[in-house]
């Protein structure tokens, strides 16, 4: 048996039979029993099959509903990947995806957007034939997810998610000892074109409980709020930013049923957790750690709510690896060094994907083989481990920035504002707002005739998280002692 089928498929479909009157989901107030996510599964599985999509990748529209959920699971039953794309994403760079990934099928339950040259089938209108949850041989080393992420060049990434690495996730998370079962209400408030996602709706239709989603018709966070406190939730994933928005209403929340709290996806500050921790008392308060190159995280470390926690500069230890996985801190040479001296955190193990699709120059870079032979991930996080082996995040490399959960390269909004104004000089910043989250600010060299055109051309380009809040204009960049352009000085610059 394949460590996919037997981690993730047999399980899953074990909920769907034990619990097939329980509920599954819990989407926008409305309850959907695992009964009702297996007939829909089916539906869109027989639909696939008409097309003959075996070990091929389709095109998901990232819409809450239970057609989008049940597409996940109807794509992996015949055994190919899903490659998750926001509904708001500009239909340009949506092409640029399928083109790369090969995609020639796309699944989406509001057809309001068209995809030229690429056959989209309707989920919500498909009709119910004869059940059909059997599952088939596929090799372990086969796709199940393509994620994309930002990229320097303008062009988008594409993470190549196995189905060996997701089942090696898997396998990691529950031995590390998380008792999630049946009884559990999960929240699930991110697109799934996120990889957090993936844990907020894979761990618990596992264990037969149900999951509670965000729809984005709602104002987030107070419905984020909501839903915790209304619905009595047990488990849930939270980027800091998102608890960063419910500090107002730190005094009203009080959440004694939630169980597991993972906080992760960005740097995670000691004093924030310290407050959040008093609104859910009975939590377990995991920080967590990973790139998606190394399958959405590979490393917690435990909240100590009764003495001393580890930091850096504020920041929560990212502790130690799972069970999957090594990590280890190098030099400039790639040569590990050795505890409390800081160099680039790199992975190793079997959660460690395949690596870009179609971008083999980028793959050589950020990929190396050891003397013992064994394939490391450059994460570009600068770290230090300490003499027990808890790891401490210090900053990256690179320009690279988690925005809402998301990493965003600097360079990639410079790219395309600088298409957008030829001949002048941008300069993308992040900067922390009045609450500590991050945004991002454009500098432009020169005169700004027209703002609003500008940002209407970067909505064709930018997914709504890589806009940029601000917009400077400045006669001309500083320059450093190098002649290079003073990114200290144009900071300054941002009103705050």
């Amino acid at each position: 048996m394949d460590t996919f089928q037997k981690e993730i498929l047999n399980p899953f479909l074990k909920s769907t039979d034990i619990f097939k009157n329980g509920n599954a989901f819990c989407i926008n107030g409305r309850y959907y029993t695992y009964s009702e996510l297996s007939e829909t599964i089916s539906k869109i599985r027989t639909a696939l099959q008409r097309e003959n999509i075996q070990g091929k990748n389709i095109g998901l529209i990232a819409h809450d509903d239970i057609e989008t959920y049940a597409s996940i699971y109807a794509i992996w039953l015949e055994g190919a990947a899903f490659v998750p794309i926001h509904p708001q994403q500009p239909i340009q760079n949506c092409l640029e995806i399928f083109d790369q990934t090969d995609v020639s099928l796309v699944l989406n339950s509001d057809t309001n957007r068209i995809f030229p040259s690429i056959k989209t089938i309707d989920c919500k209108k498909l009709e119910f034939e004869k059940a059909d949850l059997f599952t088939k041989f596929v090799s372990d080393d086969s796709l199940a997810i393509i994620f994309y992420t930002s990229g320097t060049t303008g062009k988008p990434k594409g993470v190549a998610i196995t189905r060996a690495n997701l089942a090696a996730f898997v396998k990691a998370f529950w031995n590390i000892g998380y008792a999630i079962d049946c009884n559990d209400r999960s929240l699930q408030i991110y697109n799934l074109s996120f990889d957090g996602s993936v844990m907020a709706y894979l761990f618990p239709l596992i264990k037969g409980a149900c999951v509670y989603t965000a729809t984005p018709n709602h104002l987030r966070y107070t419905f984020i709020a909501e839903l915790l406190t209304t619905y009595s939730l047990t488990v849930a994933f939270m980027v800091p930013s998102m608890i960063r928005y419910l500090k107002p209403y730190f005094g009203e929340i009080n959440l004694p049923s939630l169980r597991y709290n993972f906080v992760g996806g960005e740097a995670v500050p000691l004093d924030l957790i310290q407050e959040w921790s008093q609104c859910i008392a009975n939590a377990t308060i995991d920080i967590i750690y990973g790139p998606t190159e190394n399958t959405v995280f590979c490393s917690y470390y435990r909240y100590n709510r009764q003495g001393i926690n580890k930091t850096f500069n504020g920041t929560l230890s990212i502790g130690r690896s799972t069970t999957s996985g090594l990590m280890i801190i190098v030099d400039n040479k790639n040569n590990e060094i050795i505890h409390n001296q800081q160099g680039e955190l790199c992975l190793y193990g079997s959660q460690l994907t395949p690596g870009y699709i179609n971008n083999p120059e980028l793959n050589k870079e950020v990929f190396f083989i050891d003397k013992q032979g064994r394939r490391f991930y450059k994460t570009g996080d600068i770290c230090f481990k300490d003499s027990e082996g808890d790891i401490m995040f210090c900053g990256r490399t690179d320009s690279q920035v988690k925005v809402q959960g998301f990493r965003v390269e600097l360079g990639d909004i410079e790219f395309h504002s600088h298409e957008c104004l030829p001949g002048q000089k941008t300069v993308a910043l992040a900067f922390e707002d009045k609450i500590g989250n991050i945004e991002i600010a454009l500098c432009i060299e020169g005169e700004l005739k027209d703002k609003q055109n500008l940002l209407r051309q970067l909505k064709l380009k930018l997914p709504q998280y890589m806009m940029p809040s601000k917009i400077i204009s400045h006669p001309k960049f500083p320059l450093n002692s190098n002649g290079k352009i003073d990114r200290n000085e144009l900071r300054k610059l941002i009103p705050e």
